[in-house]
């Protein structure tokens, strides 16, 4: 359940005042001879510029600029409601206005167009704070100092040691090769039999005689068969 709200006493003071001072502008523009809308748009022009000259002295005062102007005007309307106010309590006979007092009345709204034109358009007026557009001459030099003694930190710095590298394992030996054989010493009249044996085994069969049919006709090792095939080669 909601809490029921208790009516705020100087809101309602207020409510009563301002219902009060409207119906005085009222009544006073009604006998300055505004009749009809007319009569209640005065009191709406009184009050607008009476709030209007008040915010623009909250808004001088909070971004510190001078409110010569907005007092001017304030007093200006706090003087035409309070007139109104005093002017219909008796002190006035609303049946027999005043020329003085029409001319007032019919001079109102100029004067009070001129006021809050002027409220709002004025150079004094606190504009919405824009941002700062960077500094670029003063950044770059910065930059370029931050730079510099970041280099000469560097500088100082003592360097650091670099540890020796682990040493790499040494390749394996790579094996010698064997070193040929002694070329084998071959008899003139053995060179002179194996040249008999190839030329007849060229005869009968058309093709020179091999080093396996040579060694096996002659019955010598390998490595003679071979120094004699070459020989006859």
């Amino acid at each position: 359940m909601r809490p029921i709200r208790r009516p705020d006493a100087v809101l309602v003071q207020a409510v009563i005042a301002g219902a009060l001072s409207f119906a005085h502008l009222h009544d006073l523009a009604a006998a300055a001879g505004q009749s009809g809308w007319k009569a209640w748009a005065y009191p709406v022009s009184v009050d607008l510029l009476l709030v209007a000259a008040w915010h623009r002295l909250r808004t001088s005062r909070a971004a510190g600029v001078p409110a010569r102007s907005a007092w001017t005007w304030f007093m200006v309307a706090l003087a035409a409601s309070l007139g109104a106010n005093v002017a219909t309590a008796g002190l006035l006979d609303l049946g027999h206005v005043p020329a003085w007092l029409r001319i007032l009345v019919a001079g109102w709204p100029a004067l009070a167009f001129l006021g809050g034109t002027l409220l709002v358009h004025s150079p004094g007026h606190p504009a919405v704070a824009q941002p700062a557009e960077p500094d670029t001459e003063t950044e770059e030099p910065a930059a370029v100092e931050a730079v510099i003694e970041r280099d000469e930190m560097t500088e100082l710095e003592p360097e650091p040691e670099i540890a020796p590298a682990p040493a790499l394992p040494s390749p394996e030996a790579e094996p010698v090769p064997e070193s040929e054989p002694a070329p084998v010493a071959v008899p003139p009249a053995l060179v002179a039999h194996a040249r008999k044996v190839a030329d007849d085994y060229r005869a009968r069969t058309g093709y020179p005689i091999d080093t396996d049919t040579l060694r096996a006709r002659l019955g010598v090792p390998p490595l003679m068969a071979n120094a004699i095939a070459a020989q006859l080669a």
